[in-house]
Parts: structure tokens; C-alpha cells; sequence
């Protein structure tokens, strides 16, 4: 069965993307396999499409919502072509302030600007013939836009500061969950550079067009973190799976990651059952489950919000992951709850 799933709880799918935006690199001969989980119509021609680019030396794109998998899917581009042993690296270029993504891509030279004690390769130099993916390509600034045409153009650049002139042997990867096209109209993304990316152009769907992949999905994702946190022989209930079939995931593959971990942290017994999961997915069931009970979505959400600082020790970062917000909502939930430190 082909595999579709975003998970960094174990090794056969950990994700390439650190929490501080740093640029990584990854060998492919000694990292573990990404697993791409879906049997769905939509999997098999997104999986088609990528198989076909896999041996291709041309640049990709790669589109889709957040969360959907786009990383997974270049990775998995990368795995199955043949640059699989070489380096395989990722800068968000998103979280990183332009001049440092500008020093990670292009590298720069001893006293090349304020801090520049040393030389230091880049990305593009220390990739040799592997693979650079940029995520989020659609946040990088104006000139380091000029500079990476340039260097689709000519295949050639220069260190920060320095003059000699570098090949590129790597192969680039541009992610987005940006409208480029409609960049390009309100000017903030330069035509030019668009079409030199959309050479070979790929969507990844959301996980709500294709809901027959989410029971394989969430099965896989329920023995990886069932093992990370020491719970086993957990199960998925049919009450449960029903929910989360029917939910449209805003959030994607990370959503349901992140649900599946809550439930698997506060699940009683040994079968998971939907009062196990986010307080918005019983919400989203219509409603039900709060005509039914006697308690408001506030209280469900306050709850939830404690019992999961509890459960990490009050560690902000943790909890966010695991109730799938950011830290700054997080703050702001626990001022309106008034859920201080223990």
C-alpha cells in the first residue's frame, strides 16, 4: 500500500522540519524511509505524478494547504530518485529573517557583512548533487527572489562577499501553501521566478478530499505515538473512527496527528472513544455531544487545556503541540481560563 502520513514521533516518519526554522540536512542513505499512507484515488494520482518527477533534474512545486504533507512529499521525491544518497536539506524561508536565509542558501566569506567571522558554505554548495527543498518560498524577499532566479537561470552562484563563481549541481524543491499566481498579480512574487518554479507543478489535496485515506492514517499515526508515550494495545473505537471520518481537518495530516496524540494521552482505558478527543472535534460533530451533555464548549475546552498542562508538566511548547494551536493562543487561553503555573 502506498503511504501518505506527516509524523515526527518515530523514526520511519520523521519530518525534516525543526520548530526554530533552521535550515537541516538529511543523507538519504543513512535517514529513515518517509511513509506516504493512502489508498484513496486522490493518493494514488498524487503519488503517480511525483514518481514520474522523481528522476527528473528539473525544479518542482509543490502546492497545498498547511499541514497537508508537502514536505513529506518532496522527501519522498528525493527518496525515489537518483539522488536518494546524496544530502537532502530544508530551509524555511518563512521563519528565518531574509539576511540569514540569504548567508544559508548562498553561503557567504570571512568579514562579507557584521558577524561574518569565518567562511561558511552554503546550502546550495554543501547540497553538491542532492536535494534543496524551500519551504514556503512564497515569503522570500525581493532581492533574495532576484539572486535564486538567477541561479535557476545560470546554475551558477557566489558566496556573500566573495567572487568566485559556484555551480549548482543540486536539485530544487519549492513549497507553498501561497497562491503564487495571485502573488504575482498583487506584485509581491516575481513573474519570472514563477515560471522558472512551475516547471513540474504538483498538488498535494487535503486530507478532506480524500477521506478514505484518514483510517489509515490515523491507524498509523495511533502505533507510533501509542509506543512514544508507553500506552500499548490501544485501539481505535468505531465511535471514534466515525469522528474522525467526518471531520474536515482544516489543519490536514497535522491535525489528525495531533488529535490522535491527545487521545492516546487521555484515553482511560484501552479503546480510544471521542470524548478522548479535542474539544473541537466534538464541536464539530454537529453539535451532538453538547446537546447531549450538560457541559459548554468553554468547559470542554478549559478542561482539555488543564488536563493537558498537567499532563506535560506545564511545558507551553508541549502542550501547544499536543492541542494542535500555536504558544501564542495557547497564553491567551490560559490567561481567559486563568490556568497559572503549578
Amino acid at each position: 500500500m502506498s503511504e501518505l502520513s506527516q509524523d515526527s514521533s518515530a523514526p520511519a516518519a520523521a519530518s525534516s522540519n525543526r520548530s526554530d526554522g533552521a535550515p537541516e540536512s538529511t543523507s538519504a542513505a543513512t535517514a529513515p524511509r518517509l511513509p506516504w499512507i493512502g489508498a484513496s484515488a486522490l493518493s494514488q494520482q498524487t503519488l503517480e505524478l511525483a514518481s514520474k518527477v522523481a528522476g527528473s533534474a528539473s525544479t518542482v512545486l509543490i502546492t497545498g494547504e498547511s499541514g497537508a504533507g508537502k514536505d513529506q512529499l518532496a522527501r519522498w521525491i528525493h527518496e525515489e530518485g537518483p539522488r536518494r544518497d546524496s544530502p537532502f536539506m530544508k530551509i524555511d524561508c518563512a521563519s528565518l529573517p531574509p539576511e540569514l536565509v540569504e548567508s544559508e542558501l548562498f553561503g557567504h566569506e570571512k568579514g562579507a557583512f557584521t558577524g561574518a567571522i569565518a567562511t561558511k558554505r552554503g546550502r546550495l554548495e554543501i547540497a553538491l548533487s542532492g536535494t534543496i527543498v524551500l519551504d514556503e518560498v512564497a515569503a522570500l524577499a525581493p532581492g533574495i527572489q532576484a539572486k535564486l532566479l538567477r541561479v535557476l537561470e545560470e546554475r551558477t552562484f557566489e558566496r556573500l562577499g566573495g567572487s568566485d563563481l559556484l555551480r549548482l549541481n543540486a536539485r530544487l524543491i519549492a513549497l507553498t501553501n501561497a497562491d503564487l499566481q495571485r502573488a504575482v498579480s498583487a506584485g509581491h512574487f516575481r513573474e519570472d521566478l514563477f515560471f522558472r518554479l512551475n516547471v513540474l507543478a504538483i498538488e498535494v489535496p487535503p486530507l478532506r478530499a480524500r477521506r478514505d485515506d484518514i483510517r489509515a492514517i490515523a491507524a498509523h499515526f495511533l502505533e507510533r505515538l501509542s509506543a512514544l508515550h508507553s500506552r500499548a494495545n490501544l485501539s481505535l473505537s468505531d465511535s471514534a473512527m466515525l469522528l474522525l471520518e467526518s471531520h474536515d481537518w482544516p489543519g490536514n495530516v497535522r491535525e489528525l496527528r495531533n488529535a490522535v496524540e491527545h487521545a492516546v494521552i487521555f484515553a482511560v482505558g484501552e479503546e480510544l472513544r471521542p470524548e478522548d478527543f479535542p474539544a473541537i472535534l466534538q464541536a464539530a460533530r454537529g453539535g451532538r455531544s453538547l446537546l447531549s451533555g450538560l457541559r459548554s464548549l468553554e468547559e470542554l475546552e478549559r478542561d482539555a487545556i488543564r488536563a493537558t498542562l498537567e499532563a506535560t508538566r506545564y511545558k507551553i511548547g508541549r502542550t501547544a503541540e499536543v492541542l494542535g494551536v500555536s504558544r501564542k493562543t495557547l497564553l491567551a487561553m490560559r490567561r481567559k481560563y486563568g490556568l497559572l503555573d503549578k
